[in-house]
This record gives structure tokens, sequence and C-alpha cells, in this order.
């Protein structure tokens, strides 16, 4: 398949799986839908990976890496996603979902000593103050909220898509030693979501979380969605395409993804953004195509770490 169609697939399906998300609150703990999702999505990469005739085993070196990039990127972040789109509009949680451009270098820098440019502070200074124009109405209402006694559940919700966001990074990182141990990007998918269920389920057991089976229709159709599409389809076309243009392209996904989540949340969601929401909007997505612009990124960053600097988001989605 051409790569401009890659591209398209992989930012059409993840700038939906915000919206898509929604579908599945309410009836089911977040928890467990997490777990319904890359459950499903595993057993079809480990099917898919026999029909190809892959042995199914990891070496321990490369499953510990798997291990922890799995509850990292699959477990912990979408825990917070989900969570987190009990009290955001599922665009908001898409933008600040697209500072992972930044989150990963900071990542990599802490974790392989790599170089971080003066572009990528001034770009990551012009998002920050892009998220708070965006924020800075609902923040302030939930603040008087919580002074006045009340829960400022807003404010829950925009931490946890912070924390999902910084667990997401953690796991891209990852991807760096699990690469060293094998390249089959299917097999360690499949690995990785496996390890992430196994997280979240433990959590669900031990905090009780009620275990059951949807019965509205749309529930069951964002499940099959985002397992196949969002978790299958998605990240493995977004893996082919950084093999064939490097991730530094690659990673323009992570621009366009939020403008296509704002849009169907319009939409689907009757969300209104107001003057300082489009301004934070578009000063955030600029920042983060300007950095992206530079030649020295690629210059200072090795191809194993920039090829995981925009995971999944979406992961996340």
């Amino acid at each position: 398949m051409p790569s401009p169609a890659l591209f398209i697939i992989a930012s059409l399906i993840w700038g939906s799986t915000f919206w898509a998300i929604t579908l599945q609150l309410g009836e089911v703990a977040p928890a467990i839908s997490v777990l319904y999702r890359f459950g499903l999505a595993s057993a079809i990469l480990f099917a898919l990976c026999y029909l190809r005739r892959d042995s199914l085993r990891l070496s321990w070196k490369a499953q510990r890496w798997v291990m922890l990039q799995g509850f990292a990127s699959f477990g912990l972040s979408y825990v917070c996603t989900y969570s987190s789109e009990q009290y955001l509009v599922s665009a908001l949680v898409s933008v600040l979902f697209a500072l992972m451009v930044f989150w990963t270098p900071i990542c990599s820098r802490i974790a392989f000593g790599t170089a971080l440019t003066w572009r990528v502070w001034c770009a990551a200074a012009a998002a920050m103050f892009g998220v708070t124009l965006m924020f800075y109405h609902s923040i302030r209402t939930a603040w008087q909220e919580i002074m006045a006694g009340g829960s400022g559940h807003f404010l829950i919700g925009f931490a946890l898509a912070l924390a999902a966001t910084l667990s997401s990074s953690i796991g891209n990182a990852l991807v760096v030693k699990v690469r060293r141990h094998s390249s089959n990007v299917m097999l360690t998918m499949a690995w990785a979501m496996l390890w992430g269920c196994v997280l979240v389920a433990v959590w669900a057991l031990a905090s009780g979380q009620p275990w059951r089976l949807p019965s509205k229709p749309h529930y069951w159709m964002g499940l099959f969605y985002l397992a196949i599409f969002g978790s299958v389809i998605a990240f493995y076309a977004y893996f082919t395409l950084i093999d064939r243009i490097g991730a530094q392209k690659a990673v323009y996904i992570g621009v366009v993804t939020p403008v296509i989540s704002v849009l169907l949340s319009i939409q689907m969601e009757h969300y209104r953004p107001g003057l300082s929401e489009w301004v934070g909007m578009i000063l955030c997505l600029s920042s983060v195509a300007w950095v992206l612009k530079s030649p020295s990124v690629n210059d200072v960053a090795p191809k194993s770490v920039s090829a995981i600097s925009f995971n999944s988001s979406q992961e996340a989605s």
C-alpha cells in the first residue's frame, strides 16, 4: 500500500478513536473496557502471527522490555485516557496527546542522554501556553467549584489525561529496548497488549470493579472499531510508515489527529470552543508542527529513539 494511503488511514482512524472511546463510557467501568479492547486486539494479532507461521515466543530479554512497554502504553495510559473522558470532551484529550511530541524527547533525554535543541524548548513553551489558553476557563470554573465545596471533576479529568500522555511517552521510550531484541512488530505489539491487559485485570480485581458484559449495541460497535481499527490496523500502518519514510515525517500524524478529533467532537458531542480555546488549539498544534520541521531533530536523535516519538496514541486512542 502506498505511504500516503498509510498516513491517511492512521490519521483518520486515530482522529476518530478519541470520540469512539465515548461509546464505551457509562455502562462498563473504564478499566474493564480497556481490558476488552486490548484483549481482543491482542488475540487478533497473535492469530495473524500464527497464520504467518511466526514463532509466538520471545526471548526473556525481549519479553521483559515488552512487558514494561505494555504496562505503560496499553495499561496505565489507556485506563487514564478512558477515565479522563468521563470528565473531559474527547477533543481536548486528543490535543493534550499531541504534547507527546515533547514528552517523548524529554524521556529520551533522561533515559538515553539525547540532546534537546532550543527549538524543542521554545516550541514546548508555546504549546504549554496554548494548553493553558484551552483549559483556562474550565480550570478556573473547576477551582471555584472546589472552593465552594464541589468535586472539581474537570481537574480530575485533566490530571488523568496528562498522566496518560506521560505514561504513553514512557512506553514509547521503552520501544528502543524492545527493538534491540526483536524486529517482529506484530508479535511485540501482541505481547505488549497482552501484558497491558494483565496489569489492567489485576487493577480491576484489586479495586473491586464489576466485570460485566455490555448490552448496548453502540458499545459493541465502539469496541470492535477500537480493537480492530484503532489498535491493530492503525498501529501497524504507523510502524510500516516509519520504516518507509522515517519517524520525523510519520509523526505528523500526531498533528493531524487532534484536528480530526476536534471536528468530530464539534459534530458528535456538541463541543463549542470559544475564542481562547481556538487560539490555544492553533498555538499548540502550530508549535508541534514547527518543532517537527526542524532538521536538527533528525541529527540529534538516533533513529531508534525518534522512531517512537508518537506511538498511540495515540496509543490512546
